[in-house]
C-alpha cells in the first residue's frame, strides 16, 4: 500500500483505494519518501540521524515506532 500513498505539500497523506487520510510531520514524510526509494530501516535511521545530528540509537527507536504505526495501518508489512 506504500506505493498508493500520496503525500501533498501540506504533509497530508492519502490512500485513494481505501479513502484514508492522515497528517504527517516533516520527518514522517521524509521516512515515507526514503521507503519509496527502497531504503532499508537501517539506511533510513542513518540518514535521519546524520541529517538532524542525532544519535542513531535514539533515531532507531523513533523510526521503529513509526514503522509499527505504518504496519498497523497496513502501509508496510
Amino acid at each position: 500500500m506504500l506505493n498508493q500513498l500520496i503525500v501533498d505539500d501540506n504533509n497530508m497523506g492519502f490512500i485513494p483505494s481505501i479513502g484514508a487520510s492522515f497528517q504527517l510531520n516533516d520527518t514522517a514524510r521524509e521516512i515515507i519518501s526514503l521507503l519509496k526509494q527502497n531504503k532499508s530501516k537501517d539506511e533510513i535511521v542513518t540518514e535521519i540521524a546524520t541529517k538532524y545530528n542525532q544519535h542513531e540509537n535514539e533515531v532507531f527507536i523513533d523510526v521503529s515506532d513509526f514503522f509499527t504505526k505504518l504496519k498497523i495501518y497496513g502501509i508496510i508489512q
